[in-house]
């Protein structure tokens, strides 16, 4: 789950983060209060919206009047804002940060993540802060370094002064920093953050360490633990198909293909979705019905599936241990009947009550297209897709 950069701030700022002064605004009375608030004379009016890029799209303004963030307000609230994160459909801001203007004089970058190779957490420090970080590792891969967090002993002295090094920071901007990577580790520990981004983290002219700009994302699976996480989720950055699937329990994620996929197991899916590729053709989404999904649940999926205006043609795929074949076959029946199914369906059932789960197709009075094995089952659906 993502948070907008106000609330990360918020968040970090509970573990004693350095980030500058602000506040969230709705609407432009809201943001001109705001500013009036701050100390001033330099504030800085930014779009929230879950992308980044929004400098260069426009979503991000200093200015040295009230009168120019009332302006800027106004241009901001309701605009579409197109950034490399968003793609070329962009998303509406609907909220503001005015922020308290920060006297920079260097910009770094620092960012914390659930390093899946080594099983720990990762420090990724660069000297060139406010950049987009993946140009910085394609062009000048030796200005980015990586620390990591043993978990048995957690935060040490020696990584702060490691990643002070890497940035080349001196005297008390050592100490400020140790202690900024120490708050920061103990935040991504007790919130069950996945990634934690700070970019950029400035120096500014009077020597202090503050954290510009925050981006947090949590590990879903954990949200359970923090009720106060889950209560800044805001459903207006999220794809509707994604928050219907979300409702139901379902690994849903769109793509831009045009064959719909419905299978249980996150491994066979991914599988399902390169054989889709293999044959010339590509997925509309990854969707994971799990291992014990009712004929409720296996209904909502399909539902979510053909609403999606790119998808000519589905590919269910379901090996039956926990899930039985006849769940399945009834949830699609049930599904397809109240829908109207007017694309291609093709089924690979496999496993328990397959026979029992071919039967309900077979009797369902629907074109729906049997497969024999997960290849079978990828040529069919494409042939019926490209005609």
């Amino acid at each position: 789950m993502n948070i907008h950069e106000y609330q990360a701030k918020e968040v970090l700022r509970g573990f004693g983060v350095p980030v500058p002064k602000g506040k969230a605004a709705f609407t432009v009375e809201e943001a001109v209060a705001a500013a009036k608030e701050l100390p001033g004379p330099v504030w800085v009016v930014k779009a929230q919206i879950h992308a980044g890029g929004r400098g260069k799209g426009g979503g991000v303004k200093v200015v040295k009047s009230i009168e120019d963030v009332e302006k800027e307000a106004k241009r901001m609230l309701g605009m579409t804002l197109v950034t490399h994160q968003t793609g070329p459909a962009g998303r509406v801001v609907k909220r503001l940060y005015i922020e308290d203007g920060s006297a920079i004089e260097r910009e770094l970058y620092l960012s914390a993540l659930v390093d899946r190779e080594t099983s720990r957490i990762a420090f990724i420090a660069s000297t060139e802060g406010g950049m987009n970080i993946e140009e910085v590792a394609h062009k000048t891969p030796e200005k980015i370094q990586t620390f990591q967090i043993e978990p048995a002993v957690g935060y040490s002295n020696y990584v702060g002064l490691d990643i002070a090094s890497a940035l080349k920071l001196k005297g008390d901007q050592v100490k400020q920093l140790g202690a900024v990577i120490k708050s920061l580790y103990t935040a991504v520990i007790e919130k069950d953050m996945s990634l934690l981004e700070i970019n950029p983290l400035v120096v500014t002219k009077s020597g202090q360490v503050i954290c510009l700009d925050a981006k947090i994302n949590f590990d879903d699976n954990a949200l359970y633990r923090h009720k106060d996480i889950q209560a800044l989720r805001d459903l207006d950055e999220e794809d509707p198909a994604e928050v219907e699937a979300s409702k139901f329990d379902l690994s849903y994620i769109k793509l831009d293909g045009e064959i719909g996929c419905m299978v249980n197991g996150a491994g066979l899916a991914m599988a399902t979705m390169d054989i889709i590729k293999l044959f010339g053709s590509e997925p509309a989404n990854f969707l994971d019905v799990g291992g014990g999904a009712s004929k409720e649940k296996v209904t909502a999926a399909f539902k979510i599936i053909v609403r999606d205006p790119n998808v000519k043609g589905i590919l269910v795929n379901i090996f039956g241990g926990i899930m039985k074949c006849d769940i399945i076959a009834e949830g699609i029946v049930a599904a397809a009947k109240e829908i109207s199914l007017s694309v291609p369906l093709v089924v690979r059932l496999e496993g328990t009550n397959v026979d029992l789960g071919k039967k309900i197709l077979a009797d369902s009075g629907l074109p729906i297209v049997s497969a024999n094995d997960l290849a079978d089952a990828a040529q069919k659906i494409v042939k019926a897709v490209k005609g």
